[in-house]
């Protein structure tokens, strides 16, 4: 299905979304994309459903063609504080900080947000295989996150983030088992199996 260029062509619309909220470790990203009305991209999609090399390739295509985006983080040790769905509404709004003009409305990706000053917004389950401009911010999200975590992997190398981007695979949860955690991990998440922490 076809992505939609707008939820509603009267209004100047900021795309929302977060990558990252299932991770052990780690921040989690946030992007906030404007696109104008006219945009159109084939391969432009949900980033889970392109591959790395399809989202990177977008990247540069969404930064350039967008009139605003701003991406920002929420670290792991806040998302401890506030929690990780609070966490995700902090990162949207931190991107949206950034955006040089002003939204009329947001589309969230998702079914809740916290407003954001006084722009309405529409919470849209799935918005990044819907709208254009959701699946843009997805995207960025995503690369920009990736990319932190790759970074991240060469400073700790045990955990497989290069790969796993913190996510809860088997190689991450056997290192967090083998060598325990450090300073990017979410000490509120349950990062091991309860039948594995009985081990201890």
């Amino acid at each position: 299905m076809a992505l939609k260029k707008f939820f509603d062509k009267n209004l100047i619309e900021a795309g929302c979304d977060e990558a990252g909220r299932g991770c052990l470790a780690g921040p989690v990203f946030a992007a906030a994309v404007i696109l104008p009305k006219t945009f159109r991209n084939k391969l432009l999609n949900d980033s889970k459903q392109l591959s790395e090399a399809e989202r990177y390739r977008l990247r540069p295509v969404i930064e350039k063609a967008a009139l605003a985006w701003g991406v920002a983080e929420v670290n792991n040790i806040e998302i401890d504080e506030i929690n990780i769905l609070n966490a995700s509404f902090l990162g949207m709004h931190r991107a949206l900080d950034q955006l040089s003009i002003t939204p009329e409305l947001l589309l969230i990706d998702g079914n809740r947000f916290t407003a954001y000053k006084t722009i309405k917004h529409e919470c849209i389950i799935e918005g990044d295989a819907k709208y254009m401009s959701i699946a843009a911010a997805s995207v960025l999200a995503k690369t920009y996150r990736d990319d932190y975590m790759k970074k991240m992997a060469l400073k700790y190398p045990l955990y497989g983030w290069e790969t796993n981007m913190g996510y809860a695979t088997r190689k991450h949860r056997d290192a967090i088992k083998e060598h325990g955690t450090n300073e990017l991990h979410r000490l509120t998440f349950q990062l091991l199996p309860s039948q594995m922490e009985l081990e201890f």
